[in-house]
């Protein structure tokens, strides 16, 4: 049995230690908000929070979750007040939207890490998530934007 905590609400999981830990958010627990992608971990639809670093949910084995904090972009603010989310909608940034919970997860453990990212750093870092919209120039401005709130 696996024991571990999605959004701060601990879970059991005693199945495939093989299964995606995307499928049992979305699946088992219903937190819909990840996105399934690639199956690869290529593109960041998937993107979630392991004790606070970004990683994708499509290739997390269940079996290698166990003791960690899973952040959903569910559990990221019980009410949208996140300073990425804040920004996000400021900035309008999303086109069609699918893409746009990964990006934010990735943003978020980007500031966390780094509360001054410079246009390298985010582009670097959020190079890995790809919006099929082109939304990058939003993406970045957003982030700026949210360092300015998180600083």
């Amino acid at each position: 049995m696996v024991h571990f905590k999605v959004n701060g609400v601990a879970q059991s999981f005693e199945g495939d230690p093989e299964m995606p830990l995307l499928w049992y958010l979305r699946d088992i627990l219903g937190l819909t908000g990840t996105k399934f992608g690639c199956g690869m971990a290529l593109c960041g639809a998937c993107t979630v929070l392991q004790n606070g670093k970004a990683i994708r949910s499509c290739t997390q084995q269940m079996g290698t979750v166990g003791g960690l904090e899973i952040t959903t972009i569910e559990g990221l603010s019980a009410n949208g007040l996140h300073a990425v989310q804040k920004a996000w909608v400021a900035g309008d940034v999303p086109q069609c939207g699918y893409c746009q919970p990964g990006q934010i997860m990735q943003a978020a453990s980007l500031l966390a890490e780094k509360q001054h990212p410079t246009d390298s750093d985010i582009d670097d870092i959020m190079s890995g998530n790809i919006c099929r919209c082109g939304t990058y120039q939003r993406i970045r401005a957003a982030i700026q934007e949210a360092a300015k709130e998180t600083a």
